[in-house]
């Protein structure tokens, strides 16, 4: 590793405001850009006000920067808490009860995201099995593709329910409001233009912004208005009316608004304080490792103070109407590349959304949502693309089982229930490959050192993912730059998540100058002849 990797940043914040505003300062106005309509289509998509996504992605920026345990990550709203929340607001009284119910929801997920930050809960986000967190994943992009794809055509969507979207998608293209869905589709089209450009001018300007340029241009040529109908052989259509374009007060002021917490002993209340609080802590804890592996400087993010960072500004950000918010994994990537070296360009991007905000407000209602609602299919795609399918079913046929089964029930009932049907059917698939119960929770493990500069990680029976936080503790005792032997010679069954996380420990001390061996890998036979694939131990010796 190279000696700029190790020295070139200053730990204290000020001193590295002083010496890279000038990057960060950069970096934070592109991400303005990019997080602007974001903000506010997920805002919509999520049953709220546009400016709840405004106000969530200035308190990330503003506040969560400054108080967060990562670098050069970004908070604020997400596509991933859309399902949570829009199920939240209709299942508290839809509209604006629900809103306001929902807020409340908001504030008490952030306080208990909160404490368990301070309890140091933030590994728990490694517990759940890593295929089933991607059928999560790639199940909320599915919701999101099948819940905006009737906005991005100008039609009010004709079910809440994922499968019943998916049967009217005929009805749906039929009666598509033929200017509004012009502009949807010239908004994707752009999207995934833009995936093939390389390099040049064009790669230079946020995606976003395109689109939402283009998609002002040509609702100007439309004439399109906030109720916005289509005439047709001298006759007016108005099919399945729906909201046109962004509303935005002008005055930012009487865009704050408060929770309602006598919501709290309504029916489904508590539920939705979980789901919030599940899909925040998981993408938090995952986006934030994920950013880890991405960042030049080698970096690592204290998991648990920015589960509190997000926390607490989620809390905050609901007692003022805003939505809650995550580490965002795109954001965070276009950040890294743009340059960023500090917490300050995400300080910096809360800043410009604040100030055009409160300037320039009335620029953001000449928006058309279907423009933002072909941004979040994008975006829902993306989570949820074939290569995801593919990238899985690489793995084994255990982790596309896994994965597909998280899917399927979340998309016929709930995000909880699909959740725990995944992790429900780990457990069994363990069980009935010999696990016993009592190595379910605890690995059997043992750490010892050999010389100076070489320690040995002894794992017997079963290591899996329910049981890696005991194994996790040994792993942390073992300080960078030790050449490690990961002995895995005693090992009856690894699974998948065990071995995700134990290359990635081989990656980290090799950038801290260390190496890790691994010895009894031989007697394992694995499912696939992918890296992280299962193994079990099939030889005696």
């Amino acid at each position: 590793m190279s000696e700029q990797n190790i020295t070139v940043l200053p730990a204290d914040r000020w001193a590295g405001l002083k010496q890279n505003w000038k990057s960060d300062i950069v970096s934070g106005f592109i991400l303005f850009l990019i997080a602007l309509p974001l903000s506010l289509g997920i805002a919509m998509a999520s049953g709220m006000p546009p400016m709840a996504g405004i106000i969530g992605a200035m308190i990330g920026g503003l506040f969560v920067s400054q108080i967060s345990g990562s670098f050069v990550t970004i908070n604020g709203p997400a596509a991933g808490l859309i399902v949570v929340l829009l199920s939240s607001v209709d299942r508290l009284g839809g509209g604006s009860q629900g809103y306001h119910a929902t807020l409340a929801a908001i504030v008490i997920s952030g306080v208990l995201l909160f404490v368990m930050g301070l309890l140091k809960a933030g590994e728990l986000g490694k517990f759940f099995p890593a295929s089933v967190v991607h059928g999560m994943l790639a199940s909320i992009g599915i919701v999101i593709m099948l819940k905006q794809f009737p906005v991005m055509l100008g039609v009010a969507p004709p079910s809440k329910e994922p499968i019943e979207l998916f049967l009217k998608l005929p009805f749906t293209i039929v009666h598509a409001n033929p200017e509004i869905a012009a502009i949807g589709v010239m908004s994707m089209l752009i999207l995934i233009g833009l995936t093939f450009v390389k390099g040049g001018f064009l790669r230079k300007i946020p995606a976003p912004i395109i689109v939402v340029l283009a998609a002002c241009g040509l609702g100007f040529v439309f004439h399109i208005t906030t109720k916005h109908s289509y005439a047709f052989a001298g006759q007016s259509f108005d099919i399945n009316p729906l909201k046109c374009l962004v509303q935005v007060p002008t005055n930012m002021a009487t865009a704050f608004t408060g929770p309602d917490f006598k919501a709290i002993t309504m029916d489904g209340f508590w539920l939705s304080v979980l789901s919030i609080t599940l899909v925040q802590g998981i993408e938090t804890v995952l986006s934030c490792s994920a950013v880890d592996k991405l960042d030049p400087y080698k970096r690592h993010a204290n998991l648990s103070k920015d589960l509190s960072a997000v926390g607490l500004g989620s809390a905050i950000s609901g007692m003022i109407g805003g939505l809650p918010m995550i580490a965002e994994i795109v954001r965070s990537t276009a950040n890294i590349t743009n340059g960023a070296k500090t917490r300050w360009s995400n300080f910096f991007h809360g800043f410009f959304i604040f100030v055009f905000v409160l300037l320039a407000a009335s620029m953001i209602n000449s928006i058309p949502l279907s423009s933002l609602a072909a941004l979040l299919v994008f975006t829902g795609y993306r989570l949820a693309s074939p290569k995801v399918f593919r990238d899985t079913h690489a793995i084994g046929w255990e982790q596309s089982l896994l994965f597909n089964i998280t899917i399927v029930v979340t998309l016929a009932t709930d995000l909880l229930v699909g959740v725990g049907a995944g992790v429900a059917v780990k457990f069994l698939l363990h069980i009935l490959r010999g696990v016993r119960i009592n190595q379910l929770f605890k690995a059997n493990a043992v750490l010892e050192e050999q010389g100076a500069d070489t320690m040995i990680l002894r794992i017997n029976e079963a290591a899996i993912f329910s049981n890696y936080l005991s194994l996790k503790k040994h792993l942390a005792k073992i300080p960078p730059g030790k050449k490690v032997v990961i002995d895995l010679g005693s090992a009856t069954f690894i699974d998948h998540t065990v071995m995700e996380h134990l290359h990635d420990f081989a990656r980290d001390q090799a950038n801290s100058g260390g190496s890790v061996e691994y010895r009894g890998l031989e007697l394992h036979q694995s499912v696939t002849k992918h890296p992280t694939a299962s193994r079990k131990h099939v030889v005696a010796g």
